[in-house]
């Protein structure tokens, strides 16, 4: 069981949002409105930790482990939207997200294989990581550059406990069920991956989660600004190819970690992909068929 060893090692390094942010060095002067804007998607956008955790718990009745951790990261993730919130409360009201705007992230995501979630969440924290680390370095007021910073360290802590739950998920499986946890490491690692081959940044956030709803089915999709996102990235912050790759690197190296096989490149996790894929596939067409078809 990780839960209680994860609940110590993450209440050793928590952050106050009184002693650990520095309020009373805000500078007005390095804040400029088109910044300030992009606070406040962020605080909305984290927001959406409500309904993914909901959805964790409703895809994991099976696993009273993950289940409890949800606890952790659900504190902590609400945690980020309040102080980006606070942020904005302090020093610039007339854009603190209403609770409308906020509610309005909180909307069913469709059920989904579990492993498969848990590795798109794991990618999307280390993502998110990157991109909170690239925000810091764009800001220029002291206060949002240290935020940033500080939810940027949560997101990559957050990560490598979802790396501990997809290694506990393939190391006690029986072959089957380890295969199908390679499988799901190695298709979503893929995915996540490849965003240079998209049109959308790739991040949970971005993705279509509910059929009924589309195309409205995105978190991003139910901001005030949809577009934010793309604009944020590629024109304001400066998320560039540099950064993509460390985020690809990071992605490659988990896999090579969780599947104990080294891959430098995306191709290479492809092609290991389709090896595990034909096993899963193969052995569930061998457990479907029927034991006298199988004796004659």
């Amino acid at each position: 069981m990780l839960y209680p060893e994860l609940y110590k090692s993450l209440e050793s390094v928590r952050w106050n949002m009184d002693r650990d942010i520095p309020w009373d060095e805000f500078d007005a002067s390095l804040l400029t409105d088109e910044q300030a804007r992009t606070i406040k998607m962020n605080a909305i956008t984290e927001w959406a930790a409500l309904p993914a955790t909901e959805m964790f718990l409703r895809d994991n009745r099976h696993d009273s482990d993950f289940s409890a951790f949800m606890s952790v990261w659900f504190f902590e993730e609400q945690k980020h939207s309040l102080v980006l919130i606070e942020y904005l409360r302090r020093f610039r009201p007339e854009l603190v997200p209403t609770e409308e705007e906020l509610h309005a992230v909180r909307f069913e995501f469709d059920p989904a294989p579990p492993l498969e979630t848990l590795m798109l969440h794991f990618c999307g924290e280390i993502r998110l990581n990157h991109w909170y680390r690239c925000a810091s370095a764009w800001h220029t007021e002291p206060v949002i550059k240290r935020i940033y910073r500080v939810i940027s360290e949560d997101e990559a802590r957050h990560g490598g406990a979802y790396l501990r739950y997809l290694k506990k998920a393939i190391a006690h499986g029986q072959q089957h069920m380890g295969d199908i946890a390679r499988a799901a490491v190695a298709k979503i690692g893929l995915l996540m991956a490849s965003a240079r081959r998209t049109e959308k940044p790739l991040h949970p956030t971005n993705l279509h989660v509910n059929k009924d709803l589309f195309p409205n089915d995105t978190v991003q999709s139910r901001l005030p600004e949809p577009e934010w996102l793309e604009h944020w990235l590629d024109s304001q912050i400066g998320f560039n190819a540099d950064w993509e790759k460390k985020v690809v690197d990071r992605i490659l190296h988990a896999a090579s970690l969780l599947l104990h096989r080294k891959f430098e490149t995306v191709q290479e996790l492809n092609r290991y992909r389709k090896e595990v894929s034909a096993q899963v596939a193969a052995a569930a067409a061998a457990m479907a068929v029927p034991p006298a078809a199988t004796a004659s």
